[in-house]
């Protein structure tokens, strides 16, 4: 009787292992880089491939206001004007999905 119950104990944890693994499968992924025109372009999207459509994505000064509010549109990117004052990129697709690119590590033409 111990024998089926530790059996049993060790199969639901091994599927629990795997189910963990699975919920960590896809972490959010942002990029941005400068493009020509004075002009920013952010990619977003998952580590298992997916994009990211409708997934917010807003322009915050350094002062904490948002300067540019967006979406990320069907093809997963928002392009916007940069802005003159300092700033950050924040991707939010949820608790636990949240990216932030500083305009320090957005990468010039």
């Amino acid at each position: 009787m111990n024998l089926l119950r530790l059996t049993r104990t060790c199969a639901v944890l091994a599927l629990s292992l795997g189910a963990s693994n699975y919920a960590l499968a896809h972490n959010p992924m942002c990029e941005c880089k400068e493009i020509p025109g004075e002009q920013i372009q952010c990619t977003g999207g998952f580590s298992d491939g997916s994009g990211a459509p409708g997934v917010t994505l807003d322009v915050i000064g350094y002062d904490e206001t948002i300067l540019v509010p967006g979406k990320l549109g069907a093809d997963s990117t928002l392009t916007f004007k940069k802005p003159a004052s300092e700033f950050y990129v924040l991707f939010d697709a949820g608790p636990g999905h949240v990216v932030e690119i500083d305009q320090a590590d957005i990468q010039a033409p």
